[in-house]
């Protein structure tokens, strides 16, 4: 799909790109300007392989502000974005014959972050109406003696949900039940809509087993300065910092002293974000749902909508019979040059994810290419 897009783009032709998973506003200038007073001042050697201690004293603030967390630098590990964070601690905790739960739809790297280390992602089923929540029947099955951790990614990449208090809560109690290591994936905890969010480990006094990870890459437009952060145990957080000595080192040291700003200093930009980006999904949302047999739940969070376009599979469109999601995101590409990423990537054979991190303009242009080319669909 990207190679599809890249050389139709260099064609000339007006490429719609609802694939990138990144916010569309540039870093804010208070953080590029701590970047450059960085350089100056000399901040470009090597670090800590976990981190700066200014870098974690301000994660530790910024918890605590938001989040209302308590934890002190000895319990943060800094790496080069979440990815890399949730990647160092599956390497930590798991290993062969281990048994990691994973909730469908899932972000496409946590399946390969526990097949690397040997054990096994086991996928449990969710319900989307419930902004995905899981199935708990289904949960509570397929836990076992090889069970030893579970990932949650609230709100979600592709769906965008936003699970309730109470879900969390029953989660909680049966991870604890179980003695399971609980991920909780938040790079996207500033961006909800119609509620406050809440860190999963507010909602227990025993922690031992939660780590938090976050990044300032959706929160702050930072996602090619590469940091992000785990909150937890401190054994933990200390394996991962040695782990990672000996393969990347240090997460950049410019970016280390930028992240300090972005979390400490001005915090207008989120606010401005969510007010743009609740206007586009609310935008999104209403056109999709206007096409006849398209079924979208509302997201809460992120920037994704992941409607269900399954009554449009096994079906035609003019010579071509659309066999899955995956046919039906290269027609809206080859045809109408919207790019997308169908829900195969994500476990979700049915669905399609739109990325609403672009113009109002562009929306409305998506959408009147996207009911065409479905209008056409017998």
């Amino acid at each position: 799909m990207t190679a599809k897009a890249v050389e139709l783009r260099s064609q000339g032709l007006d490429v719609l790109n609802f694939s990138v998973g990144e916010p569309d506003f540039n870093t804010p200038q208070n953080i590029i300007n701590a970047a450059k007073n960085a350089m100056d001042s000399g901040f470009t050697k090597y670090t800590p392989g976990s981190g700066i201690r200014e870098l974690k004293e301000a994660v530790c603030q910024k918890i605590d502000r938001d989040n209302n967390l308590s934890y002190s630098p000895e319990n943060v590990v800094v790496s080069c974005g979440g990815k890399h964070a949730l990647y160092n601690a599956c390497q930590v905790l798991f290993e062969h014959g281990d048994e990691v739960i994973i909730f469908t739809p899932y972000w496409v790297s946590f399946p390969d972050f526990v097949s690397v280390t040997g054990a096994k992602p086991i996928f449990v089923n969710t319900i989307s109406e419930r902004q995905y929540e899981p199935d708990f029947s289904d949960l509570e099955s397929k836990i076992n003696e090889n069970t030893k951790g579970i990932i949650i990614n609230s709100p979600s990449n592709p769906t965008g949900g936003v699970w309730s208090d109470e879900a969390i809560k029953k989660t909680l109690e049966i991870s604890h039940k179980n003695d399971l290591w609980v991920f909780s994936d938040e790079c996207y905890e500033q961006l909800v809509y119609d509620m406050t969010f809440k860190s999963i480990a507010t909602f227990t006094n025993d922690r031992d087993k939660v780590l938090t990870f976050q990044s300032c890459s959706k929160t702050y437009a930072m996602t090619g300065w590469r940091i992000g952060y785990t909150i937890g145990n401190q054994d933990v957080v200390k394996a991962m910092g040695k782990l990672q000595g000996q393969s990347t080192s240090c997460p950049n040291s410019i970016a280390q002293h930028a992240a300090v700003e972005a979390l400490i200093g001005n915090q207008d930009i989120i606010s401005n974000m969510v007010t743009k980006f609740k206007t586009r999904r609310d935008l999104i949302l209403d056109g999709l749902t206007s096409v006849d047999n398209i079924l979208c739940d509302t997201p809460k969070g992120a920037f994704y909508v992941f409607p269900d376009v399954s009554h449009y599979i096994n079906k035609s469109y003019k010579d071509k019979v659309i066999k899955s999601a995956n046919d039906l995101s290269m027609i809206l590409l080859e045809e109408k040059y919207i790019v997308t990423v169908s829900g195969e990537s994500f476990g979700a054979p049915n669905n399609i994810r739109f990325s609403y991190a672009t113009s109002e303009d562009v929306i409305h242009k998506m959408l009147d290419r996207f009911k065409t080319i479905l209008s056409l669909v017998k």
